[in-house]
């Protein structure tokens, strides 16, 4: 158990198999010296007709929300665990202004992160920051399915991120640091190339082939199937 285990907490919901006992060779005097071991299948969560169902989700896996209390800490080292919990593999992470005992300033400082890194991710919390304690609890999140596209703009290729719910694009945004290269290296302002990545992207997903959007009463013609007469009452159109 301590070589495989990764964190502690309260027992998932789960399909129970199997328990089992050992006992340990010491004696203590204020408890039995037990260790109960519990193996079972995680519950998967079943989406069911209604709100949100078919929503296309990447999954509905459990994620551990690590959440702490902190009005000692600088601004600056918020800054750098931030970046350093990212990454390590956290899924978010943000800050809630909270006024805290003594009337002091502080922040609820909150982290999502797959329950098998929130071990490591507690462990980074009480190295990098000021907190002596904090709170876990486990949700269910539905996310949307995601996919990375580039696109040719007039100042360079970037990357448009895209979420979609049953193979239909909800939202396309470009990438940030894409844009931001873009910005810095041909000197203009970033809102132009976020624009122009935008536009050139629903200019793509409007345009349709031109023998989707023909008539079926038009059919199209080429030279080599019109007949002599089809031939000659054109070739009279163009001399007038």
């Amino acid at each position: 158990a301590t070589t495989l285990a990764t964190s502690y907490a309260r027992i998932p919901q789960m399909t129970l198999e199997t328990v089992g006992y050992g006992a340990g060779s010491a004696d203590n005097a204020e408890k039995p010296n037990v260790l109960r071991l519990l193996i079972g299948a995680r519950e998967q969560t079943t989406v069911t007709a209604g709100a949100g169902a078919g929503a296309g989700e990447r999954g509905n896996a459990p994620i551990t929300v690590i959440e702490t209390n902190v009005d000692d800490m600088s601004p600056q080292i918020y800054g750098y665990f931030a970046e350093k919990a990212l990454e390590a593999g956290a899924l978010d992470v943000f800050s809630i202004p909270a006024q805290m005992k003594k009337n002091r300033p502080g922040m609820l400082l909150t982290i999502l992160c797959d329950t098998e890194k929130a071990g490591e991710m507690i462990d980074l919390l009480f190295r990098e920051t000021t907190t002596i304690g904090v709170r876990t609890h486990e949700v269910q999140r539905k996310t949307l399915e995601r996919e990375s596209v580039m696109i040719a703009t007039p100042y360079g290729e970037v990357r448009m991120k895209l979420a979609r719910m049953g193979g239909s694009v909800l939202n396309a945004t470009p990438e940030y640091e894409d844009c931001q290269r873009i910005a810095a290296q041909k000197n203009i302002p970033l809102k132009q190339v976020i624009a122009a990545a935008a536009f050139e992207f629903h200019k793509g997903a409007q345009t349709q082939p031109a023998s989707e959007s023909r008539p079926a009463s038009e059919p199209q013609t080429t030279p080599e199937s019109q007949t002599t007469s089809q031939r000659a009452h054109a070739a009279g159109e163009t001399r007038k």
